[in-house]
């Protein structure tokens, strides 16, 4: 399994990369391998208000509907308009291109809460 140690985790398998004042997220290479062939995404809403640990997104698969987590509190700044067309870059590309939303972050010290690319290798075994 892939797992960057430039990006951070949640133990919902979301992967978070700072960007300044926003983080990136996407789901890991694990989630999606477990997910299997992705065949839809319901992006969150533009501007919409997040909290940590809310559902704010779904991943449909031929196998199963995940809900996707915001991992900080924050506002949808951007969505992935590319997954509409084509969701299977989540599986293709799920640390690039397959990326789900940006949010931007209200406050930093909340990315405390998430676990290093060792802390998710140990949890995914």
């Amino acid at each position: 399994m892939n797992v960057p140690d430039d990006l951070l985790y949640t133990e919902s398998h979301e992967w978070i990369k700072r960007e300044g004042d926003n983080v990136r997220v996407g789901i890991t290479d694990h989630a999606q391998s477990e997910l299997t062939d992705v065949v839809y995404v319901e992006l969150p809403k533009m501007d919409g208000q997040a909290n940590a640990k809310e559902a704010i997104a779904v991943v449909e698969s031929v196998k199963a509907a995940s809900d996707i987590y915001a991992p900080v509190k924050g506002t949808v700044v951007e969505v992935n308009k590319a997954l509409e067309a084509d969701p299977g870059l989540i599986n293709r590309e799920p640390y690039g291109q397959g990326w789900i939303f940006i949010l931007k972050i209200e406050n930093a010290d909340e990315l405390k809460n998430l676990k290093n690319a060792a802390a998710y290798k140990k949890q995914i075994g």
